[in-house]
């Protein structure tokens, strides 16, 4: 069955505007965007380039600041960084030096949390992702699929209330991506945080979200709001069903079927 969520917003957006300079000029990456993300949700972001999907979970993550609007994290106002809000790049970003343990521990120990809270704390998580054989290995000796579950797990340890998660698994070979796809759907049934998950994939967005949001270029702004009403846990029985084709269909149709800039102002 599909996981109930609240329907508090755990996430909203609120006309939610941001530009960046360009050329003596300015770039509108985003455009007025509202939206609300409930407690629980799993909501995948998708459209074509630059229609702000980044920007959007950089100002979600506090680390850029919007030009004009708010948003807001359980009804406070976003200003900067907060570790409530995990944040999970397309770059590992693990630090070459330190295990595989000592990069999950490591924002525990930033936060203060004595030592054998962090060890329990990080085994927890290391061995979710499936990486408990591996506590010890530093980053060269991982696969890039191991590297990213490292750093979910390191995401995971901190407890944030909020996953924030920018084409995580973009660099990774077909097989690697859907595994991982699994592997966070497994974790994410269990922990049950909020996750906004940005992607170029359309197969990605339709298979992990209970929403996909779908984004348009030139001003970056929300296009359409596709539920998906698929059941988890998610298999590959569903990824190859009819139900699943329609919804991907749909979704593709909505991305690479837009109208252009020019036609947008001349309707």
């Amino acid at each position: 069955m599909s996981p109930v969520v609240s329907g508090a917003p755990k996430i909203e957006f609120r006309d939610v505007s941001h530009s960046f300079a360009l050329g003596g000029g300015e770039f509108a990456a985003l455009d007025r965007v509202s939206l609300d993300i409930a407690d629980g949700e799993f909501v995948t972001v998708v459209g074509p380039s630059g229609c702000g999907k980044s920007t959007l979970m950089n100002v979600a993550a506090g680390l850029l600041e919007p030009d004009a609007g708010q948003v807001l994290v359980d009804g406070e106002s976003v200003h900067g960084p907060s570790p409530q809000r995990g944040v999970i790049f397309q770059q590992y970003a693990l630090f070459p030096w330190m295990s595989v343990r000592k990069n999950v521990e490591f924002g525990l120990k930033i936060a203060g949390v004595g030592a054998a809270e962090r060890r329990r704390r990080a085994e927890r998580f290391i061995d979710m992702v499936g990486l408990t054989d591996f506590a010890d290995a530093l980053p060269k000796t991982l696969s890039g699929g191991m590297k990213q579950r490292c750093a979910i797990a390191r995401a995971y340890a901190v407890d944030p209330t909020i996953l924030l998660m920018d084409e995580p698994f973009g660099a990774l070979d077909a097989l690697t991506r859907v595994q991982l796809q699994d592997r966070l759907l497994d974790t994410w049934s269990r922990e049950r945080r909020t996750v906004l998950f940005i992607t170029h994939d359309v197969d990605e967005a339709v298979y992990l979200a209970n929403r996909v949001i779908v984004m348009a270029a030139r001003p970056g702004r929300v296009h359409r709001v596709i539920d998906v009403d698929l059941p988890y846990p998610r298999t590959e029985e569903i990824r190859l069903s009819p139900e699943f084709a329609e919804l991907r269909r749909e979704v593709w149709h909505s991305v690479y079927h837009q109208p252009t800039p020019m036609e947008r102002t001349s309707s």
